[in-house]
C-alpha cells in the first residue's frame, strides 16, 4: 500500500472532501489525525475508519488558531510518532456580491489562508526534523478563473496557491514536497445548502462541465493522494484542477 507506516494528519470538516481524503489515505495504509473544530463531527469518519481495519484518530481544534495548531501538532506526535503528511483541508465559500461585502473579508481570509498557514508552519518543523514530508493545500479553481459573486474566497485560495508554491521552493532542500489540489464545483452537502433556494443553479453547473457531472469527493481525494504519496517525489509547486474539464489551462 502506498501509504504504510505514514501519518497523515487531515484537516477541515470530516465530511465531504476531508472525510474522503482521511478515508482514501487510511484504505491505502496511513494512520490518520482527523481535524475538525466541532468535536462530534469527526466521529463517523474515524469509526468507519477502524472498522475497515485501519487506523485513525480525531482531535477538536480550530485551525485559525495558534495554540490549538500546536495541540493537534503535540497530539500527533505523542500518539503517532512523527507525521509524514498534511492535507490543509478547511475551507468554506460564500456567494456575496463585492460591492455588499464587509465582514466576511476577514472570516474567509482567515478560514482559507491564515489556517493553512498556521498548520504549515507547525507542521514544516516537525518534517525538516527528519527531511522528509508531503503538503497537499486545498485551493480551488475559483482563485484561477475567478467567480462571481465570491471575491473574498477567490482571493484566499489564490493566496493559498501562492504559499504553495514558495514553501515548495524553501522546503526542497529538506525534501518536502508541497503542492496544491484546486477542485472545480463538488457535489458536497456545503454545495447543496448553497443551491437549495435555486434548484436551476445546480443544472446549470453541470452543463458546464463536460463530463456532465459534478465531482465527487472521491475524486479530489484520488489527486490528493497522488501528491502524498512517493510516485509525485519530483513534482513541487504545483496546483493540479479536479474539474472534469470545465476549464482548461
Amino acid at each position: 500500500m502506498r501509504f504504510s507506516d505514514k501519518v497523515a494528519i487531515v484537516t477541515g470538516e470530516a465530511r465531504g472532501i476531508g472525510k474522503a481524503i482521511a478515508v482514501r489515505l487510511a484504505k491505502e495504509g496511513a494512520k490518520v489525525m482527523v481535524v475538525d473544530k466541532n468535536p462530534d463531527t469527526p466521529k463517523d469518519t474515524v469509526e468507519g475508519i477502524k472498522k475497515d481495519g485501519a487506523q485513525a484518530t480525531a482531535i477538536a481544534a480550530d485551525m485559525t488558531k495558534a495554540e490549538d495548531v500546536h495541540r493537534m501538532v503535540q497530539a500527533t506526535m505523542e500518539q503517532f510518532g512523527k507525521i509524514d503528511i498534511l492535507v490543509n483541508n478547511v475551507g468554506l465559500f460564500t456567494f456575496e456580491p463585492f460591492l455588499d461585502t464587509k465582514e466576511e473579508w476577514d472570516r474567509l481570509l482567515t478560514l482559507n489562508l491564515k489556517s493553512t498557514l498556521l498548520c504549515s508552519q507547525a507542521v514544516l518543523k516537525e518534517m525538516v526534523k527528519k527531511s522528509y514530508g508531503k503538503i497537499v493545500n486545498i485551493s480551488s479553481d475559483a482563485a484561477r478563473i475567478g467567480v462571481t459573486t465570491m471575491g473574498s474566497y477567490s482571493a484566499a485560495k489564490a493566496g493559498v496557491m501562492g504559499l504553495t508554491k514558495t514553501l515548495a521552493r524553501e522546503m526542497a532542500r529538506y525534501n518536502i514536497n508541497i503542492n496544491c489540489v484546486c477542485p472545480g464545483l463538488v457535489d458536497t452537502q456545503m454545495t447543496a445548502d448553497l443551491v437549495a433556494f435555486a434548484p436551476e443553479m445546480k443544472e446549470k453547473m453541470i452543463k458546464a462541465v463536460p463530463f456532465r457531472r459534478l465531482a465527487t469527493p472521491e475524486d479530489a481525494a484520488a489527486a490528493v493522494c497522488f501528491f502524498a504519496s512517493d510516485e509525485a517525489s519530483y513534482i513541487t509547486g504545483q496546483s493540479l484542477s479536479v474539474n472534469g474539464g470545465q476549464a482548461m489551462f
